[in-house]
């Protein structure tokens, strides 16, 4: 699967399949997305290859640990490491198509007022207890 920023400046490759992703309703992410959540899943270091234009990535850190990588030409969020981990985030919209699903929806309790989050999915008020754990769900294929 190939995914790309929207100038297409930025491109990147992952191999296997992505069939579990998460949304995240925190501050930051709202406002990263500019909507009611980032929607992403994470893909170990092995199942992904920059294609081109990391030249173009401009990386911000918050103080928190936060950090967001985006195009420096068109400012769409792209794929950045977890932290100090082996698995890199992954923001779906960047990805040209894949048979996937939300499973999970993180820090509900601050979502928009005006944002829904219902289904037969894990929903979580705030951020899970093992990150380790999360992202083993996210890739395990049941």
């Amino acid at each position: 699967m190939k995914g790309t920023c929207n100038c297409g400046n930025v491109n990147f490759e992952v191999s296997g399949e992505i069939t579990k992703l998460y949304q995240c309703h925190c501050k930051l992410c709202q406002r990263q997305s500019g909507s009611t959540s980032n929607t992403a899943t994470m893909i170990h270091e092995s199942n992904f290859k920059w294609l081109n234009g990391t030249d173009s990535i401009t990386h911000w850190n918050k103080d928190s640990g936060f950090t967001s990588d985006f195009c420096n030409r068109c400012g769409c969020p792209v794929p950045n490491r977890l932290r100090e981990t082996s698995y890199f985030w992954i923001p779906m919209g960047l990805i040209d198509s894949a048979n996937a699903k939300v499973v999970a929806h993180i820090c509900c309790e601050s979502k928009a007022e005006w944002d829904l989050v219902q289904g037969d999915v894990l929903i979580l008020e705030g951020m899970p207890d093992s990150v380790d754990s999360f992202i083993s769900s996210l890739q395990s294929s049941d």
